[in-house]
């Protein structure tokens, strides 16, 4: 994560600004090594800590985590209580040192089926790193793509409701601008970890032009090297927004 700059990894010029990433396989990673869930939860974990300082050194200006979605609660009710532990114990450990990096922390979803508990901890963490310049870490946390573009619709439709704007100013760009992330760049490269094809429910929006890519990696081994390999795919990429090349092929994406 960065405000830009040259370094010497090769992807300042061309590398993304905004990386997007579902966190997946890490109850595949524990039963390959004869552990318990909660171990590869634990090792997905410790992993963040990793990619937020590689993604600093890469220039990227923000991270974003799909960490819990809003379909996790259907899990076994101890998975989700470990998950919730580690959530909360997350923010208490790596606050701190993210205000000593100088990144800035949002957690974006609905925050009223946590515990008070960890919603005091969610409030605290981003109150102490609010002053972050080097870059943002998201962590999406009960967060749907649906429930996201619903509540952009439902705050549309009370302006609506007291005369505050017409129905037909209401467009692409209002919406846009009231779902989550509205204020951040877009996202350039969406990465799922573990083989999985889909985007499970994340960022249907804010993915419209999102360069996908997707890796067999388990979300505890996507080490530097990975990361890389993802970028280095992202700069292959002909990004071209519905328009077309300079041959006069229309462009697919």
């Amino acid at each position: 994560m960065s405000t830009g700059g040259t370094g010497e990894t090769g992807f300042e010029r061309l590398g993304p600004r905004h990386v997007a990433i579902i966190m997946d396989g890490n109850g595949r990673w524990a039963a390959r090594r004869g552990l318990s869930p909660s171990a590869g939860h634990k090792a997905g974990v410790e992993r963040i800590r990793d990619l937020i300082e590689a993604c600093k050194e890469r220039h990227i200006e923000v991270l974003t985590l799909f960490a819990f979605s809003s379909e996790n609660w259907q899990r076994p009710p101890k998975e989700v209580e470990l998950l919730m532990t580690l959530f909360h114990s997350y923010l208490r450990r790596e606050a701190r040192k993210m205000r000593e990096q100088g990144v800035r922390l949002r957690v974006i979803g609905r925050r009223d089926r946590f515990s008070p508990r960890l919603q005091r901890a969610i409030v605290e963490a981003e109150e102490l790193t609010r002053d972050g310049a080097s870059g943002t870490l998201v962590i999406a946390a009960d967060y749907g793509g649906q429930w996201d573009i619903a509540q952009a619709a439902r705050a549309l439709a009370e302006e609506v409701a007291r005369g505050e704007r017409s129905v037909e100013s209401i467009d692409d760009a209002a919406l846009g601008e009231r779902v989550q992330l509205a204020d951040l760049p877009p996202v350039d490269l969406l990465i799922r970890s573990s083989g999985e094809q889909r985007i499970s429910n994340f960022i249907l929006w804010q993915a419209a032009y999102s360069e996908f890519y997707f890796t067999e990696t388990l979300w505890p081994d996507f080490d530097t090297q990975a990361l890389d390999e993802a970028l280095k795919a992202y700069q292959r990429r002909d990004r071209r927004y519905g328009g077309r090349s300079q041959d006069g092929l229309e462009a697919q994406a």
